[in-house]
């Protein structure tokens, strides 16, 4: 986050409601999962030394902070989102003195580094959880403990509390014969919830937090934050929830949100984020609404700067994600412009499509069927995301236009919830066929985004040293010998050069920073298009820095077609730019081509576009009005 690389957004420029603005206002974070990114010892899985030495590259891609999945010491049940030991490295990753070096490293480069913190709950190994389940003093109500219901056998169907289900497929119940009660899961068994209601679990957590800040690094992003008030436990009522096609409630439905997040949250910044300069905290929060996402992230509250949230994720399925529909654009629209109005006045938007839960969004929503078609289909929704108003998270080989995985044998996963729910729904209650079940994971699976980073076409595509008798942990993608790191930085016209002009953007200007944002021609369904737009200060004769009109507004267009076919730019997009909607009237001469501010096609190629009206399939730029 090098200061020559940014433009200084005075107060007068309102970004999230905070004077002066926050420092994150125009950055952007690159999440690292630390087990396919490199390996530098050959055990065939990444680790931290391996991140070290690719440093380099984060910075010459302009990354401002670096948000690194968990390295904790843990079981690796859920591929370290089960953490044993809060304040421990997990050996497969390194250890703490090689984190220092890695914090150290990313200072130098004028970097930070935010880590994933998972408190919702902890591993089935943690000692606190060990002490719950022999109800040792002090321990006791650490977790969420009930008795089975009466009538019922231990450990048997129908014995559990309620028909809550796990995230990862069955009951959300798990019976612990040590203790002879039942603990809560809303994930994996072996991730049982921590219980936030005690005073003692909150302090020790608070405290693990300062400890990690005071070790030098600037934040976490916080795993699913918003489940850690649980709405109906607290007074010992556990009503049965919408029981869904597997028989099992979701309980996430009636455990997020609960009636002490704010509190608690609130709570959190006292104890460990007030005093600290240059901090970010980011929450993962399934079951909040834009409204509630508002109120988190205003300052004047005191809990998060920033969330992130699933809606724009998750519409595009029939009832479960193993049930995708085809990208439609019009409702994708209207969830980003209702998150982005939610904010408009104070508060503050992520911006994401890819994370280590999510597929490769070049290939749920883009074409991957050639690779020109690949390139441009990558470029044109990174675009539409990064130009949005908030603060963009690229996630690892998403800068490269990294596909799925492509597996085609349920042997080549590694994810438990992907494992989970073949057993469930294919082994134990027969909803769907064996072929039924990996096709959805192909195109679903979280697996699909943790194939190991791309470097290079070599044998492990440079994640590792292709010697010795070690492979990576999970298969490298075969579209390596094209899709990687060394291709990209030799191409002007690759993904990563895009990649590199937009976050430029972010940088340098300011209403790509911090513009407001109005949706244009939301019914199109194919174009997505929208305005960004801040009043010109301290212009000459304006020396108050008061805006004194409209033509006094800096405003930019952004155009993107969505869709594998020609499409025409709509009427609303042309008038904004001051073209002829019906194009009766040549608009060549009337368009400035210094104005197109990046293209995924060429800056020749997106003015000739507004001449005639007409988008080639996946063109995307920006223009300035």
């Amino acid at each position: 986050m090098t200061d020559e690389q940014r433009i200084y957004l005075p107060d007068s420029i309102r970004t999230n409601g905070e004077t002066p603005n926050p420092w994150w206002t125009n950055a952007v974070v690159y999440q690292i999962y630390p087990r396919s990114f490199q390996d530098s010892n050959g055990d065939g899985m990444g680790d931290i030394p391996g991140i070290t030495s690719r440093l380099d590259y984060l910075a010459d891609l302009g990354i401002d902070v670096i948000w690194l999945s968990p390295v904790f010491k843990s079981p690796q049940d859920d591929n370290g989102y089960d953490i044993s030991d809060y304040r421990a490295i997990d050996p497969v990753f390194g250890n703490l003195y090689d984190m220092d070096d890695l914090i150290a490293g990313v200072h130098e480069r004028g970097m930070k580094i935010i880590m994933d913190l998972v408190v919702n709950h902890t591993s089935d190994e943690h000692a606190w959880f060990q002490a719950s389940r022999r109800s040792i003093d002090g321990y006791t109500d650490w977790y969420w403990w009930r008795p089975p219901k009466e009538g019922h056998v231990p450990g048997t169907p129908g014995a559990e509390p309620n028909n809550w289900g796990s995230d990862f497929g069955g009951s959300a119940w798990e019976f612990d014969s040590d203790r002879g009660e039942y603990y809560l899961h809303s994930f994996s068994p072996k991730q049982p919830d921590l219980n936030w209601e005690n005073p003692n679990v909150r302090q020790a957590i608070f405290d693990m937090m300062n400890w990690w800040m005071d070790r030098g690094i600037d934040g976490f992003r916080m795993d699913v934050i918003t489940l850690i008030s649980k709405p109906v436990l607290e007074d010992g009522t556990l009503p049965d929830g919408e029981p869904g096609e597997d028989g099992y409630a979701n309980s996430q439905k009636v455990a997020a949100d609960g009636p002490r997040l704010d509190e608690f949250l609130s709570q959190m910044r006292r104890e460990v984020f007030d005093g600290r300069d240059g901090t970010l905290t980011v929450g993962e929060a399934p079951g909040i609404s834009p409204d509630r996402d508002r109120h988190i992230t205003d300052p004047a509250n005191g809990e998060l700067d920033m969330l992130f949230l699933f809606r724009h994720v998750e519409f595009d399925e029939n009832g479960s994600k193993w049930n995708p529909l085809p990208l439609n654009i019009v409702p994708l629209k209207q969830i980003m412009t209702r998150a982005q109005s939610a904010v408009k006045d104070v508060g503050w938007s992520s911006l994401f499509f890819n994370n280590h839960d999510q597929p490769r969004v070049v290939s749920r929503w883009g074409d991957t069927s050639s690779d020109d078609l690949r390139r441009y289909s990558a470029k044109a929704i990174g675009l539409i995301l990064h130009m949005h108003r908030g603060t963009p998270y690229v996630y690892q080989g998403e800068e490269l236009g990294m596909t799925n995985a492509g597996f085609t044998a349920l042997d080549q996963y590694r994810d438990i919830e992907s494992l989970d729910l073949y057993r469930v729904r294919v082994l134990s209650m027969h909803l769907s066929t064996h072929d039924q079940m990996i096709d959805a994971l192909g195109r679903r699976s979280r697996d699909n985004a943790r194939t190991p980073m791309q470097w290079d076409g070599s044998r492990y595509a440079g994640f590792m040293s292709p010697n010795g008798d070690k492979h990576p942990w999970l298969p490298v993608n075969i579209n390596k010998q094209y899709i990687n790191v060394r291709n990209d930085q030799r191409n002007p016209n690759s993904v990563l050069t895009f990649y590199k002009e937009m976050i430029h953007l972010r940088h340098s200007d300011p209403v790509v920073a911090a513009g407001d944002f109005t949706l244009l021609d939301a019914d199109d369904q194919r174009v997505y298009a929208f305005t960004r737009s801040i009043p010109i200060i301290d212009m000459p004769g304006h020396a108050d820095g008061v805006s004194h009109g409209s033509e006094d507004v800096d405003r930019i267009v952004v155009i993107a077609n969505l869709t594998s076919r020609t499409a025409q730019i709509p009427p609303e997009t042309a008038k904004t730019i001051g073209l002829d909607p019906s194009w009766s009237i040549v608009a060549e001469g009337m368009i400035d081509q210094d104005r197109v501010l990046i293209s995924n096609y060429s800056v020749d190629h997106s003015a000739t576009a507004l001449v005639t009206g007409r988008l080639s399939p996946w063109e995307a730029f920006v223009y300035r009005v």
